[in-house]
């Protein structure tokens, strides 16, 4: 078992996403512990990139934020090394395949298992190409994690026989942001991935509050957060660590009861 399935082993487990280097590296390395003290069973980590096409507008302001401040791939592989000194929930990076290219995939993946990290997702990579990734990801020990989505249909159950550490069901069409209701029917989507696999699903894509955080862990293993904490990151900038941890309860707080 991967350290990222250990972080569904004690109940619905609450996933939160921030971007590196939003506002800089020491107010993200605050937000991170902040999220673990509060509860995160596992955290990701966006690495910025400067066309990142499944990002709704919070995270696409977060993005262009940490570029302009001089973010870097190799300061956050640092960065990671800085946290895994305290920091032990398991970690996984969600950024883009140009990203991974530019750095080149096998240095990639090895400097992801030098620094400690636990997984990586590339939501622009198509499950039919995978595998110019999955298999380094694998040989370095990092779980390279599918995604499914609402037209996935026919191929949900190919695409769940093979995930690793865990689904990354995606909630909604279009791009990430907070929305007032999700319509996808996801309980049959998840019945579906369930039949296929025992690797645990997460659900993102669109959730804000504590309320919807319960109601779709009633169908899910877990629920992922990312526009709603960007949000807050974006209002108190360098003093994000304390209401952002405070989110982190309401919501965990809010699954807890599924």
């Amino acid at each position: 078992m991967s350290k990222i399935r250990d972080a569904f082993k004690n109940g619905k487990a609450f996933i939160p996403f921030i971007t590196c280097g939003d506002p800089d590296l020491e107010t993200t390395g605050k937000i991170v512990r902040e999220m673990a003290a509060a509860g995160a069973d596992l955290i990701e980590l966006g690495i910025p990139f400067s066309d990142p096409t499944a990002e709704g507008p919070v995270i696409q302001g977060a993005n262009i934020r940490a570029l302009a401040g001089g973010i870097t791939t190799d300061k956050i592989f640092a960065f990671v090394k800085e946290l895994r000194k305290d920091v032990t929930v398991p970690l996984v990076f969600m950024t883009y395949a140009n990203v991974v290219f530019s750095y080149g995939i096998e240095r990639f993946v090895k400097c992801c298992a030098e620094a400690g990290m636990d997984g990586l997702i590339l939501p622009d990579v198509p499950f039919e190409e995978k595998d110019e990734f999955a298999p380094i990801c694998k040989a370095n020990g990092i779980d390279f994690i599918s995604l499914i989505a609402p037209t996935s249909e026919n191929r949900v159950a190919m695409i769940a026989k093979e995930a690793e550490g865990f689904v990354y069901l995606v909630s909604s069409l279009g791009v990430t942001g907070m929305r007032a209701e999700i319509r996808t029917d996801l309980e049959a989507i998840t019945a579906k991935i369930k039949e296929n696999t025992d690797v645990p699903c997460a659900i993102g894509f669109g959730i804000s509050t504590p309320e919807q955080a319960a109601e779709l862990a009633g169908c899910a293993d877990g629920v992922i957060v990312g526009s709603a904490i960007v949000k807050l990151i974006a209002e108190h900038g360098r003093e994000a660590a304390a209401p952002v941890g405070a989110f982190v309860r309401a919501m965990k707080k809010g699954i807890a009861a599924r």
